[in-house]
């Protein structure tokens, strides 16, 4: 399905009824990363939950738009899917890496609709482009602890560089998966778009983290100890903001967290489920 957000026709694949998950891909995949994760992990649970798949503009099946000029305008993307699918509701959030940044962004905007918040591989700042490089943060080196150089061989150049750039275990388990769920949505990114109309302006021009209280409904930071593109040291910086949340730095783990640590991924995600419902069902009425 598509709806409108303003002259943005934005994809939106909804899969189930029940409680309503918003889920925020990163920068460059489309929907297809945040589905691939997560749907093994409702398909198992007995508790409804409506799982809300979206493409932001200049990814996957959405178009990008040139009023979408830096993360404030993503961001009231963003809030027109919240509005069009989830008019005055509650609901839950999960975001990856630039996901995770809009994620945070719902929770200054709109924390009072919010009942739990996932980050998986948050961005914790926009990068800085210097006179010497890009600057990433406080982000560690790219360490590989498992090269297949067989499979890499039979690999596409490109397809090699875009894999090799950030995966931690570079065997055929997470190949299989990265070419599925996030290689396709790359190769068709509108870079351009991403370059010079959202990247105009990366930084959102409020304190995303200067919140009127701690968000304190249950959260769930997982993070990489081997990602080289967002890290785990730049979320100490905003973990104060989110007093209930479990905070994992997975070894084993690059970026692509998701997939290289996927057992552990699912196990932690049950757990934040499990922790929303028990916090709803202790503040619903009791009928007495």
């Amino acid at each position: 399905m598509e709806i409108k957000v303003r002259d943005a026709s934005v994809y939106c694949d909804v899969v189930g009824s029940g409680k309503p998950v918003l889920t925020i891909h990163g920068w460059s995949p489309d929907h297809r990363l945040m589905k691939g994760c997560l749907e093994p992990v409702f398909e198992s649970l007995d508790r409804p939950y409506k799982r809300i798949y979206f493409d932001l503009p200049g990814m996957g099946r959405t178009p990008g738009a040139p009023w979408i000029d830096g993360s404030d305008r993503m961001l009231d993307v963003v809030l027109g899917v919240v509005d069009a699918l989830i008019p005055g509701g509650r609901f839950l959030v999960a975001g990856e890496s630039y996901g995770g940044y809009l994620a945070r962004g719902l929770v200054a905007k709109r924390p009072e609709m919010l009942d739990g918040v996932l980050l998986i591989c948050p961005l914790g700042r926009p990068y800085v482009v210097t006179e010497s490089g890009t600057d990433k943060g406080d982000v560690p080196d790219l360490t590989v602890l498992e090269r297949d150089a067989e499979l890499l061989a039979s690999l596409s150049d490109s397809d090699r560089q875009r894999f090799e750039g950030l995966a931690v275990l570079q065997n055929r388990r997470v190949w299989d998966r990265y070419r599925d769920e996030i290689l396709p949505a790359l190769q068709i990114a509108d870079d351009d778009f991403l370059e010079n109309s959202l990247g105009r302006d990366v930084p959102f021009r409020f304190p995303i983290d200067d919140l009127a209280t701690p968000f304190d409904k249950p959260s769930l930071i997982l993070t990489g100890r081997q990602d080289c593109a967002t890290g785990y040291r730049e979320v100490w910086k905003f973990l104060e903001c989110y007093p209930r949340a479990t905070l994992a730095v997975l070894d084993g783990a690059g970026h692509n967290l998701q997939i290289e640590q996927d057992a552990l991924f699912e196990t932690l995600v049950r757990e934040w489920l499990t922790r929303v419902e028990a916090m709803t069902a202790f503040s619903r009425p009791s009928g007495r």
